[in-house]
């Protein structure tokens, strides 16, 4: 038998702006995603949608995993602050129309860090490349807390909760 994806446990504190439950809802929906994986691993029938619960699963991982031990800031002095992290032009980016997410990844080969938006989950996604800082902007990440007119209040709040040493560690493991 295929050996099977685990549920991951996050330790999310209270957080400012985004309410526990839009937190409990969203984490339902994330066990959604692990659980439809499952059964396609298990059947062996890796239809066109296994790319879309799978992709869907591992982003909601590193979303979650960034507000694990609560806020911590981003040094100046980080690496990846010395990276050339952009984060008026990733918020813009955040902001635009559309469902989707907004993404930061490290592209080994050119040294350089990489902001995309990936409108589903198997579609955008960058081959090869770790997921640095991950922000869902799909609406069940606020509707219960903000309107879709308040999108920017929502990524206030993201990183407001960011715990920037988790994101640190997610740059580390990949260049």
């Amino acid at each position: 038998m295929a050996k099977q994806f685990e549920e991951r446990q996050f330790n999310i504190p209270k957080l400012n702006g985004i309410s526990e439950k839009t937190i409990e809802e969203h984490l339902k929906l994330y066990s959604g995603y692990v659980k439809n994986a499952n059964e396609m691993l298990a059947s062996g029938q890796f239809e066109r949608r296994f790319p879309f619960e799978f992709n869907g699963m591992r982003n909601h991982e590193v979303y979650f995993a960034h507000f694990e031990s609560g806020p911590q800031p981003l040094s100046s002095e980080s690496a990846l602050a010395k990276a050339g992290l952009n984060l008026e032009r990733f918020k813009a980016m955040a902001l635009t129309r559309g469902i989707g997410w907004a993404i930061v990844y490290y592209d080994p080969r050119i040294k350089q860090l990489l902001n995309a938006w990936v409108d589903e989950h198997h579609l955008g996604q960058l081959v090869g490349l770790s997921p640095i800082l991950v922000l869902d902007m799909w609406e069940h990440a606020y509707f219960i807390d903000y309107t879709p007119g308040e999108k920017k209040k929502y990524v206030e709040a993201f990183f407001g909760n960011l715990n920037w040493q988790n994101v640190e560690r997610n740059f580390a493991d990949a260049i």
